[in-house]
């Protein structure tokens, strides 16, 4: 693979880790789940493995922001890329405002598989970590 192909693949996989973090915090629950494929999976620590677009949708609506929240996702490295499928490790921090101020309320770490369909990269599985 080329290094332009490969740079493309990362901008790429960057445009919709930040798509999905921005549309999560703002409660745009469809937009979030457009980012997935139709199998899409979304595995979190202590939950089965949500597959699917009904399945995502619903977890999603369910954790749309009661009060302002603030998903930062830093240091993605993409580990791999092909034509049609990459990967990325991302750490991310997830802050929520109460009444007094901004708190970190999670610390994590993504890794996310992405297949591209139609000319548009999109999350085929994420796993999150969380860290003590």
């Amino acid at each position: 693979m080329s290094e332009s192909t490969q740079a493309w693949v990362a901008a790429g996989v960057r445009a919709v880790i930040g798509a999905h973090t921005q549309a999560q915090d703002a409660g745009r629950t469809d937009d979030v789940v457009a980012l997935y494929t139709p199998d899409g999976v979304l595995e979190l620590p202590g939950m089965d493995p949500l597959q699917g677009h009904d399945a995502l949708r619903a977890a999603f609506k369910g954790w749309e922001p009661t009060q302002p929240q603030q998903h930062l996702v830093g240091n993605t490295v993409v580990t791999s890329t092909a034509e049609h499928e990459a990967t990325a490790v991302s750490d991310v921090v997830f802050f929520q405002r109460g009444d007094t101020g901004w708190a970190v309320q999670v610390v994590g770490r993504y890794e996310d598989t992405f297949r591209q369909v139609d000319s548009v990269w999109l999350f085929q599985r994420r796993a999150t970590t969380y860290q003590a």
